[in-house]
């Protein structure tokens, strides 16, 4: 049986007894209903890019493959898009980009399937999924129905969803986006992103220049999976930026809708004395490219990468008194 580090994009994991990849909505509800009805747990997993599992990991695991896009025509407010969870969210934006369809473009280089997009919130660069999902379809293993949830009940706040408070409710197998027709991108919200593209915040740009950009500043960051580079063998970020109510003295923040402020995790880590490279051992370091993203350099186990993590907030915390908490699922 393949080990689990050939489907993590941390190349780390143990191996299973099972691993089914199902390709149709059809066969995902089939393989879920029957581990439930046999009482055996299961671990749906999309691309695994927002995973840590552990290297005696030895269960059962579903691969979400189904595939698809589909365009209502009939829409008579922007494109409806009808996307299958198995696919993959970066070939979504990139159609997205090239047919016209405004929202998701500063999403581009992401990782991962857009099944798997509602229940992080996945966001990057001022836009978030949920600024742009009409409704998602799932299957509810408690009612053991395929349901649509629309927006307002998806619970969906800053890297939260429901999905991600019932984890084991909710196997999603397809997403509605409802996208904006246009060749001009949403305003420009990020300064980072500004900056790129030499223009000043709020600004409209072609979308595929934004998508260039934001590639690049990606690939810059090691955030774009290339197999050669052990930058990018990571989860992307794996802390979340924490929402505070004192701020540390020069530190990045964003203003949050609860007045609190939003502080950049990567500061918080770089300013406690973990710079870019910080590693425990030669296996699993801190990035070169980026002091969010935990990379394994060849040879590193999930315990590795938990250890370094652990390190890594215990150190803030020390330092700022703040608490970083952990962006990919952890799987024991």
């Amino acid at each position: 049986m393949t080990s689990l580090a050939e489907y993590t994009t941390l190349r780390v994991g143990g191996t299973p007894n099972s691993l089914i990849v199902a390709t149709s909505e059809a066969q995902i509800v089939e393989e879920v209903s029957q581990a439930d009805t046999e009482g055996r747990s299961l671990l749906i997993i999309g691309s695994g890019s927002n995973l840590v599992v552990s290297d005696d990991f030895a269960g059962d695991v579903l691969v979400i493959a189904n595939k698809g896009i589909e365009n209502d025509a009939s829409a008579c407010a922007g494109a409806w898009v009808t996307v299958q969870a198995g696919e993959s969210l970066d070939d979504f934006v990139a159609l997205a980009v090239s047919s016209g369809w405004t929202g998701v473009e500063t999403l581009s280089g992401i990782p991962g399937t857009v099944g798997a997009t509602p229940t992080q919130n996945v966001g990057a660069y001022g836009q978030q999924v949920s600024d742009t999902i009409a409704q998602v379809r799932a299957y509810n293993r408690e009612t053991k129905k395929v349901e649509t949830l629309f927006t307002q009940n998806c619970e969906f706040g800053y890297r939260t969803s429901t999905f991600k408070a019932h984890p084991n409710r909710w196997v999603i197998l397809s997403v509605i986006f409802q996208l904006p027709l246009g060749t001009i991108s949403q305003p420009i919200a990020y300064n980072e992103l500004a900056n790129k593209l030499n223009v000043e915040l709020g600004s409209r740009i072609a979308l595929q220049d934004v998508r260039d950009a934001v590639l690049a500043v990606r690939a810059s960051k090691g955030m774009i999976l290339v197999d050669a580079d052990h930058d990018t063998w990571s989860t992307g970020s794996f802390f979340t930026n924490p929402i505070v109510d004192v701020v540390p003295v020069g530190a990045p923040t964003w203003p949050t809708a609860d007045g609190r402020a939003k502080v950049s995790a990567a500061w918080l880590i770089e300013n406690a004395g973990l710079g870019k490279g910080f590693g425990l051992n030669d296996r699993v370091t801190i990035s070169n490219k980026h002091s969010l993203a935990i990379t394994n350099r060849g040879s590193g186990s999930a315990a590795d990468v938990l250890e370094l993590a652990a390190h890594i907030q215990e150190t803030v915390h020390t330092k700022f008194g703040i608490a970083l908490d952990v962006e990919p699922e952890i799987v024991r």
